[in-house]
């Protein structure tokens, strides 16, 4: 009897603590449009000691509700490099490295080939996405092999659970957490790479890639320069448990919002970038005044740009990746007229597409190694 009523006890509080954990995620279209706008307008800040005191209680919730208060030891392994190919200015390289032991961060470096004293380094999370996955989208690979061809060190990473990253699936409860850490040993990785200055290194991703981008940046202060891409909202979370399937927002009183949490970037500098086609449809009038009004507290109002494209859609479309390109150029030095035509307008086409076949990391002459973390139950007790 004292066996079962034990029992029932360990289910109760099972249930119980994960009833309240549910509570307190904001996922998805956590607020309305209206309540989005309020909660900036009630949290506007007007001194910088009011927003570093704020920020401290925001940065310290997101750590706690990842249960990353500390980072895991850093693995001692060699990164996996091979089948270099040059391409018209760069070349590309398949990556892989432990963030944890037997957790494997997979993807591609692109590397200009034109020698340069030192190199910016770019760190590329993409977003969702099927047919294929975000790394060898046509999007994702003329972003990262233009950026190499303007002078910098890129890095594009799996999200968990796609491309070679399938030791789990994708919406893993914590997958959160672990591509947090994921980022944090990707850019120990790309700030490893010989010739990167750490000084000028950038971040951008679009979509759950934009809600990397600006997370990174809140834990990390080695991120110099951002642009999330189609993220960045007052009423909406993020819609994947990668984004919001931990309760980073929220907890008993306490309420934030990824508004907040990009804002975190100050005073480095970040470049909006929106669309009317998705939930950052009122970035110019909402979200993008309350971010200025934190770089201002600075008197770095001029380093928070914002190019919005209202009849644009949800992507990292062409115009989308233009703006970008000019913004890393402006503040990681790179050299913009290396991808400019004649005309002065920026031309993708040396950018080649790569078959996925080519850009994966594990295959019958480099399989997956024998210490793989493998299957969810698995990674999350690693976690």
């Amino acid at each position: 009897m004292k066996v079962v009523l034990l029992s029932a006890l360990s289910v109760f509080c099972s249930v119980t603590t994960l009833f309240a954990q549910n509570a307190e995620l904001c996922q998805g279209a956590y607020f309305t449009e209206e309540q989005g706008k309020e909660f900036l307008e009630k949290h506007a800040v007007k001194t910088k000691l009011e927003w570093e005191t704020r920020a401290a209680a925001i940065r310290k919730q997101i750590r706690e509700g990842m249960d990353l208060q500390t980072m895991p030891a850093k693995p001692t392994s060699k990164p996996i490099i091979h089948s270099k190919r040059e391409m018209d200015g760069y070349s590309i390289e398949n990556v892989a490295f432990e963030s944890m032991p037997g957790i494997y961060v997979t993807g591609n470096l692109y590397k200009p080939l034109k020698k340069q004293k030192s190199y910016a380094g770019i760190l590329c999370p993409h977003g969702h996405g099927e047919n294929p996955h975000g790394r060898f989208r046509e999007q994702t690979q003329k972003r990262c092999a233009t950026l190499a061809r303007m002078g910098a060190v890129v890095f594009v990473l799996d999200m968990v659970g796609q491309g070679d990253s399938k030791y789990c699936e994708h919406k893993m409860p914590k997958a959160l957490k672990l591509q947090a850490i994921n980022s944090v040993r990707a850019l120990d990785f790309l700030i490893s790479q010989p010739g990167v200055d750490p000084e000028r290194i950038g971040v951008t991703g679009e979509s759950g890639g934009g809600t990397q981008t600006f997370l990174l940046a809140a834990l990390d202060d080695r991120v110099k320069v951002t642009a999330p891409v189609v993220m960045v909202s007052a009423y909406f979370f993020g819609g994947c448990v990668c984004e919001s399937g931990l309760p980073i927002h929220k907890k008993g009183d306490y309420q934030t919002n990824n508004v907040e949490i990009a804002s975190l970037t100050a005073p480095r500098p970040m470049l909006l970038v929106s669309d009317g086609g998705d939930w950052t449809k009122n970035t110019p009038n909402v979200e993008y005044p309350f971010i200025q009004n934190i770089y201002a507290l600075y008197g770095k109002k001029n380093l928070v740009e914002n190019v919005h494209l209202p009849d644009e859609k949800h992507d990292y479309g062409p115009s989308k990746r233009n703006a970008m390109y000019v913004f890393m150029a402006k503040h990681l030095a790179l050299d913009l007229k290396a991808v400019t035509d004649s005309k002065g307008k920026i031309d993708e086409t040396p950018s080649k597409l790569i078959e996925q076949k080519d850009l994966e990391v594990f295959n019958a002459a480099h399989p997956r190694p024998a210490n793989s973390v493998m299957g969810d139950e698995a990674v999350m007790k690693l976690l």
